[in-house]
């Protein structure tokens, strides 16, 4: 982080203003809106400053900026459009160890106002450092549509409910579950509609009626997606928001990761070919035991949790000790890396079926239907086949498909490290051996690569 994000307190206290033009007026009413008592120093006021100022009594002071402006201020804001001034501002700030913000001038600020969604006493700060301002705007933009304006009352709820709350129960594991059930649900729901005084009253009623001692852990096993933390579902999100334990896999990037709640514990439980940091039996009795102890827990798992991904045995161990369970799928990485490639997987001109496979070697070999495979107008979709592509290869072939049959092969799909290596059944083996390739990888074999030139519109740096 290029700046340490906070908020701060400025309610009664003296903040100076330097300029006096339209920009300045916009900085004022920010000021304003948190309480700040304004100063304004500037040789000539605007008329939109001069109604700021005869409406909230500001203090003003006709002249230049001196450094003796700026005695007692817990703040400081330079907006003129004299470099010389700015840098005087910004400069006597530094030397009283007061925080100044120069607009549209990052190498001369000590912090950056923040685009805001106010929904008092709930706040969002967007910020790009000063990088980006007007992207910074049309995030906070698309922010505002999606954030009800009730959230304010929702939150204005909960505040006078906290004290109550806390003497209900003794655990905060315990109170930050009763808030994630208020917050999400019926409560909410009634704040939202303008139903205030009912939502109220069913607040009350809930925290009356809770049972402080029972806890019950649950599980969440979620498919996190090929990669693109984009492609992550809402639930997913909010589950992974929710959770105490987290055990992820090796194919969990660290976007990814990040979006997880930051005070979770986090368990690694990833696999490579032939090492495995702990065997499935061991994941399947971490997910009981933290569940058993109450916990709320995540595994997540790259792509879909129920292609390749073994979640149908760890539900299974689930099931049979009585544990409470939700599947959110995610998007898998056949038509994810596909669609990033270009490739559909399906066409009218080339596809009318897709099979998807694992390309895991076994003494050797791979143990597939290769009668089923070889079919037209198929495209096949093999998982974890890098280490054995020249027996996947081989074995098509023949089996009967064409060598000229066109393959691909996607690294690290729809992540800024894609890369799309192109071939036939012939060559691939040659052009994988010649390039140093990572994991995770995906083939694709079938006519529906041709298409790839024509389609491709993912082009990472």
């Amino acid at each position: 982080m290029d700046f340490f994000p906070i908020f701060l307190n400025i309610k009664g206290k003296p903040c100076l203003l330097v300029g006096g033009g339209d920009v300045a007026a916009r900085k004022a009413l920010q000021l304003l809106r948190a309480g700040a008592e304004v100063r304004v120093v500037a040789p000539a006021m605007g008329e939109r400053l001069r109604a700021l100022a005869e409406q909230h009594k500001m203090t003003q002071r006709s002249g230049r900026f001196e450094p003796a402006d700026l005695e007692d201020c817990v703040l400081v804001i330079a907006a003129t459009d004299d470099s010389a001034v700015n840098r005087a501002v910004h400069a006597a700030a530094l030397q009283k160890n007061i925080p100044v913000n120069v607009v549209d001038n990052p190498a001369l600020c000590s912090f950056i106002m923040p685009a805001i969604v106010d929904r008092s006493p709930m706040l969002i700060a967007v910020s790009s450092g000063g990088a980006a301002p007007v992207l910074t705007r049309l995030l906070r933009a698309r922010l505002e549509t999606l954030i009800p304006a009730a959230y304010g009352s929702l939150a204005a709820l909960a505040a006078r409910f906290r004290e109550k709350v806390k003497q209900r129960f003794a655990h905060s594991e315990q109170r930050r579950r009763f808030w994630e059930d208020m917050l999400q649900g019926p409560v909410a729901e009634r704040v939202f509609a303008g139903q205030e005084q009912a939502a109220e009253a069913a607040l009350q009623a809930a925290l009356e009626n809770a049972d402080a001692a029972a806890v019950t852990g649950e599980v969440y096993l979620v498919g996190a997606g090929p990669g693109d933390p984009d492609l992550l579902t809402f639930r997913a999100l909010r589950l992974m928001q929710q959770a105490d334990v987290v055990l992820y896999d090796r194919l969990i990037p660290e976007a990814i990761l990040n979006l997880v709640r930051t005070d979770a514990e986090r368990i690694y439980v990833g696999k490579r070919r032939s090492e495995h940091t702990l065997r499935q039996e061991m994941i399947n009795r971490l997910l009981v035991q933290h569940a058993k102890a109450g916990k709320r827990v995540l595994r997540l798992k790259g792509g879909d949790p129920f292609i390749f991904g073994r979640g149908g045995e760890e539900i299974a161990t689930l099931a049979e000790e009585g544990i409470p369970f939700q599947v959110v799928p995610g998007i898998t990485a056949a038509s994810g890396c596909a669609a990033y490639a270009g490739i559909p997987l399906t066409h009218r001109d080339y596809a009318q079926s897709c099979v998807f496979v694992t390309g895991q070697l076994r003494d050797g070999g791979m143990d597939l239907n290769w009668a089923g495979l070889i079919q037209p107008q198929q495209t096949i979709v093999v998982y974890m086949g890098l280490a054995g592509v020249d027996v996947l290869c081989r074995e098509l072939i023949a089996h009967g498909l064409p060598a000229a049959t066109p393959s691909a092969l996607i690294e690290r799909g729809t992540t800024p490290h894609q890369r799309v290596l192109v071939g036939t059944l012939g060559t691939l083996p040659e052009i994988i051996g010649n390039t140093e390739v990572h994991a995770p990888t995906l083939i694709i074999v079938g006519d529906v690569v041709r298409l790839h030139d024509r389609l491709a519109w993912f082009h990472p740096i």
